[in-house]
This record gives C-alpha cells, structure tokens and sequence, in this order.
C-alpha cells in the first residue's frame, strides 16, 4: 500500500521471566558453533601439552650423562639368546654411587674426591618381560677385577679385590662404572645391556618426585646409628615402625647400618630391597604411564649416568614403559649368595653358579621357564624337583681337606680354585704352583681311601679326572681346562634348574610386608 511501511512490524523476543521484552535490533554476527570453539580450544591445549612435554624431553636429554663406552672390554659375554617368541632377556646393572662431587658432600659424605658403588643390583629382567629379579653383590665381596681403562690406559687385573673397589679405579669423582661392569660381566657371565649410576642428589629427588616412599624401620634410629664419628647417641632420626620418608630422609634410611641388626652392610641390603619394591609399589600406584614417569625421570637423570644405549629420554621412557606390565608379585630381591670371609665376603660357590645360570637360562627363581614353561618336574605336593639332567653340581665339602696346586702358567689360578673350595665348604691346606706346569686338564690326586672325598672335590670342577697316589690327601691340580674357563667360572658348566631353597628362600616380592626381612643378624 502506498504510503504505509510493507515491511514486517517488529516483533518482541519473548521475555525472560521478571524482564520486559527486548525488540529485535539489526541481525547478530553468527556465533561460532560450540563445537568450533571446542575443537580450537582443544587443540591449543593439545599444543601446549606437546610443547611442554617437548620441554620435558629436552631438559631431560639435557640433563642426561653417558659414559665412554670405549672402557667396556673387548672379551664380552655374548648377548642373550631371544625366546620362541622372539623377545629378548635385558639385564640392567643399578648401582648407587658415594660420589662427593658437587652437591652429594652435603647429603652424605665426606671427602673431595673419588667415588665407590654403595650399592649395586643386577636388575634380570625376563624375556616376558613380566618377571623381574634384582640380585644384591654385597659391595665387600672379593672378586677378579678384569683390566679396567683409566686415564686412557688399560690397568691390569686384580684378583681377591673387593667389589666396590671396581667402581674406583682411575680415582675419580665420577667413578669407573665401565670397570663395574666389566667386572660383573666376568663375575657372572651374563652380557649387561645397561647400566646406571645413581648418586645421592638423584636418589633423594626421585623419592620427593614420587611423593614418598613407604617403609619400616626395625628399631628407633639415631644420629649416632648414622654418623658413627659423631661420638654421642644424638637425636633420634626414625622411629620404630611404618612411616613415609623422602629426599634427605629417605637417603639416610637407605645407608645407615649401624644400631640396626648387626650393623653390616648385608642388612642394609636387605632393607634397600625393602626400599626398592615399596618405591616399585609407589610408582606403579601411581600409574606407569609418562604422566607419572616425566617428572621421575626429571628428577633423576639431573644426577644420572648412564650407558650410550641409554643416553637420551626417548630410551630411557622407552624402557620403563617395558616394564609396566610386570605385577609385583613377580618382581624378586635377593642377595648374592655370600658368607663371611674375616672382614670380607665371599661368594659361595656352587650356590652362586647355580643363580647366574638360572638368569642365563631365563628360569625365575623356582627354576621354571618365565614364559610359563617348567624346567623340573613337580615332585610330591607339586614341589618342582629337579631332573637329573637339570641338578646343580652336589659339592659339600665339609670335613674334605685339599692342597690346591697350579699346573698352568696362568697367574692367579691357585686363589681362584681355593675360593671356590671354601665357598663350597672344603677345607684348602695350601696354594702353590705344581712342579709341572704343562697340565692340559684338572685332576684330583688321592690317597688311599680317600676317593670319596676326591669325587666330591670332581664334582666343582666339571671334566676333572681322578688319579690314585702313592701318598696321603687330596691334592687338586688345575689344568689348561680350568684356566680357559675363565679361571673359575663354573656357570657355564652348571645346568640351570632350581636354587638351593636358601637362596630362593631368602628372596623378597616387591609386594611383601615392609616390615619383614629387614635386616640380618
């Protein structure tokens, strides 16, 4: 019509309630969709968490230091054969360094320079990667120290040395843990994939990272348990029972020995066990995911060392997440098996072969095949037993007196045999190079009714003959076979079946009570 407005009237939005309607203006700009909006929101969040982790991952390869290589021997176990489903065993030497270099003198020790392993564990962890086993080397063990590289030199070899001697050679605030591992690598025969060093300042983030570990202490602790220069009682630093430590604390509960059990350090072996599979326990709780193991990971490679395989964040998450299907249950602490040689330890042999073959062999600790496979029998009650094919050398050699005798040119075989005697319990009468020294093979020497203790002298050293003697006793003369075995290194020539139950016996889960086996003596 003219004259008049053709265009729709205005119309009123309906009123929220208790508000006057709002006539319509000119059309709003379109709103961008919810979903939009989300997905921009998204994705810079997305980035943030992909810069920030990036972050995390460059700090960590940052802070990451490796070893030379260059000081690992060139006479290496070969690497461990994959199963039938084509995984592989990894074997992980942990050792916990003293080192006094830089921030460590504060947390606990004295010193400048030089640095030893307090603490070493080799990690075995199975082919299923679902079984786990940390074997404890007690750091006063006397062992063969294999040559070892020190300011750009090759040192020579040491034997009856103590363990944690390795870790020293060359005397730096770094340590040696290229020697370390030379010298575990003879020791057992198995091929380390890894290694890792800890020092004090690492260790005592991790635990704060971690929010705690739970523990238990076995007796109230003191300053004076601790420190045993301080020359009084002091404060009391633990109380007896259950309780959470972290950092500075958790450090202190890890090293001190002394007030608790017989003080030795195998005790504190023991409780660092406890220590380890509360801390497993925790993390796990926690969730093996990288959420969980970034800021671990970043509190602990700001004092870490490690091997080149392992140098760099991508590798090591890498392999931690290989573990995260490993129940506690099914992960072991043990102590090498040992005894008490005057102020140092020895290893008892044929105990200890019969561990280091087991690992070699992938079998836990009952002897059965980590993929579910039984390497034994079931005897009465379904008690695995060894089958004659798979049982360990029986060399008990109480009240078995014999003369050991070097029929080689090869130094330091004598020691080495004597060892192994003692260990098995045989009394050794004396050492001393053989008036030949061109025998090929080891033989026992007996007198006249003295076969039966021959035989069981025989039965340590695998492809030793027998030989009648006009003369009283038990002499052991080494051949060119037993200088080729590595000088002692039975390992090979045991078959792997199950331990004595004093060894498996012994062994904690890392979901054992807190409170037990905590100390010895």
């Amino acid at each position: 019509m003219t004259g008049s407005d053709s265009r729709t009237p205005p119309r009123s939005r309906p009123a929220p309630e208790g508000r006057p309607g709002i006539p319509d203006g000119p059309a709003p700009k379109p709103r961008r969709g919810k979903k939009k909006i989300a997905l921009w929101a998204g994705a810079a969040t997305l980035s943030l968490v992909i810069l920030g982790t990036a972050g995390v991952y460059y700090r960590l390869n940052a802070n990451i230091n490796t070893f030379d290589g260059g000081g690992l021997s060139a006479d290496r176990p070969p690497a461990a054969a994959p199963d039938a489903n084509g995984n592989t065993p990894v074997n992980v030497l942990l050792i916990g360094s003293d080192s006094r270099d830089g921030g460590n003198k504060d947390l606990g020790g004295g010193g400048d320079i030089g640095a030893r392993s307090d603490t070493t564990i080799l990690l075995h962890v199975y082919a299923d990667h679902k079984h786990a086993v940390g074997v404890s080397i007690p750091r006063d063990s006397l062992v063969d120290i294999p040559p070892c590289k020190a300011d750009g030199k090759w040192t020579a070899p040491q034997t009856n040395a103590m363990f944690n001697s390795a870790f020293a050679v060359g005397d730096t605030a770094q340590g040696n843990p290229a020697c370390t591992q030379n010298t575990i690598e003879k020791l057992t025969g198995l091929r380390m994939d890894h290694t890792v060093v800890v020092n004090f300042t690492g260790f005592a983030a991790m635990t704060s990272a971690v929010g705690g570990v739970n523990v238990c202490v076995p007796s109230d602790v003191y300053e004076g348990d601790l420190n045993p220069n301080l020359g009084r009682k002091g404060k009391q630093i633990f109380a007896k029972g259950p309780q959470k430590v972290s950092g500075q604390q958790a450090l202190d509960y890890v090293r001190v020995r002394h007030g608790i059990g017989d003080g030795s350090d195998i005790g504190r072996m023991q409780r660092q066990q406890a220590f380890l599979s509360s801390l497993a326990k925790t993390v796990k709780s926690q969730g093996m995911n990288p959420t969980t193991l970034l800021p671990l990971a970043d509190a602990a490679t700001k004092s870490l060392t490690v091997d080149p395989g392992l140098g760099s964040a991508d590798k090591l998450l890498a392999f931690a997440m290989s573990l995260k299907d490993i129940d506690l249950k099914n992960i072991k602490f043990l102590t090498a098996p040992w005894r008490y040689n005057g102020a140092r330890v020895s290893l008892v042999h044929p105990d200890i072969d019969q561990l280091w073959a087991a690992l070699k062999a992938d079998r836990t600790l009952d002897g059965q095949d980590a993929g579910g496979g039984a390497s034994s029998s079931p005897g009465p009650g379904g008690t695995p037993t060894a089958s004659p094919a798979a049982a360990a050398p029986a060399a008990k050699g109480t009240g078995i007196a014999v003369a050991v005798y070097n029929g080689t040119t090869a130094p330091g075989l004598s020691t080495k045999a004597a060892s192994l005697l003692e260990g098995a319990d045989f009394t050794v009468t004396g050492k001393a190079n053989a008036a030949d020294r061109d025998h090929a093979t080891t033989t026992v020497e007996y007198g006249s009714g003295e076969k039966d203790g021959a035989q069981t002298v025989a039965r340590l050293f695998p492809g030793s003959r027998l030989e009648a003697v006009g003369r009283p006793g038990i002499s052991l003369v080494l051949g060119q076979d037993f200088a080729s075995s590595d000088g002692g290194d039975k390992s090979a020539a045991v078959p792997p079946g199950p331990l004595p139950t004093s060894v498996s016996d012994a062994a904690r889960s890392a979901d054992d009570d807190p409170c037990s086996k905590l100390s010895y003596g």
